[in-house]
């Protein structure tokens, strides 16, 4: 028998299956729920085991994760009698690693302290391919003890590890990263219109790009994306939009100007108004071309 955390896993989407999945090969014994079937027929044929609901996946866990889509789906799986707060054990580690606002994660903290559970808030940054590879960057809020004690864990789910300060502290970062690789992709997408209309072979120049100051993880991991127009998601424009509009709000609450970052918060919008949420994040190609008068 496993001497290792029992871990609870809510939410098998892009990432939390992989990410399950990278647990379940580490050595950790995983019961997982979500709303698919297959999702939860997936996580079996990994070697997990599949929960009929929230309360029954978390009951006998050490540590319960969840990764959802944002703020409505946390407080879903969190509160309630069946939820997550109300059937795990007191003592129980809750990691949320879904992208949320900054004030959910506090409030979620708070509200597990009266219950006797302890809770990290634990973003991640890198994407679906990250998540598969297990070299997400992890960005943690929290307690130092409950991050020591959470380590061994994310340590199988990602390489770069760091707890950025008190709860809520993750989202915060976590939203700087969304708004830098938003502007990152809208920057990338806008030199691959330029260069296509001047007649440049686009494959070549993404290659010179990339080897130096314009080169980044964003060029790295999109740029086949962007030569084949392939946008099937990796991280959707509906989530990325969410995560516009978190970090606006929360910029806004400071006192922080983003006068790039609305600009492209407001392409993020325009694009899934046009359809375009299920694809990947990517798909902003698909908004400077209309812009520049080429089909999309």
């Amino acid at each position: 028998m496993s001497t290792l955390p029992k871990v609870a896993w809510i939410g098998l989407g892009i990432m939390g299956s992989p990410m399950s999945e990278n647990l379940i090969r580490a050595g950790y014994q995983v019961t997982g729920y979500t709303l698919e079937q297959a999702k939860l027929d997936r996580l079996t044929a990994a070697g997990g085991t599949a929960a009929g609901s929230v309360a029954e996946a978390v009951r006998d866990a050490d540590i319960v994760v969840t990764m959802v889509p944002a703020s409505p789906q946390v407080e879903a799986v969190a509160y309630g009698p069946d939820g997550i707060l109300e059937n795990a054990r007191p003592g129980t580690l809750l990691i949320d690693m879904s992208s949320i606002t900054p004030q959910t994660s506090v409030d979620l903290a708070a509200a597990a302290r009266d219950q006797g559970i302890r809770v990290l808030d634990a973003p991640v940054s890198g994407g679906e391919a990250g998540a598969v590879e297990a070299v997400l960057s992890i960005m943690v809020g929290g307690e130092q003890a409950d991050f020591e004690e959470a380590r061994p864990l994310l340590e199988a789910l990602g390489r770069t590890i760091v707890l950025c300060g008190p709860h809520g502290s993750g989202q915060t970062v976590k939203a700087a990263n969304q708004l830098i690789v938003a502007v990152n992709i809208q920057a990338c997408a806008e030199a691959v219109v330029f260069l296509e209309k001047s007649g440049v072979d686009l494959k070549a120049a993404l290659e010179v790009l990339n080897g130096g100051l314009a080169g980044s993880t964003v060029l790295t991991r999109k740029k086949d994306n962007f030569i084949s127009r392939d946008f099937a998601p990796g991280f959707r424009i509906d989530l990325h939009h969410k995560d516009m509009g978190i970090v606006t709000d929360a910029a806004r609450t400071v006192g922080a100007a983003l006068p790039v970052g609305a600009v492209v918060a407001q392409l993020v919008a325009s694009l899934r108004a046009q359809g375009d949420g299920g694809l990947d994040h990517s798909a902003l190609l698909r908004a400077v071309e209309r812009l520049s008068g080429a089909a999309a």
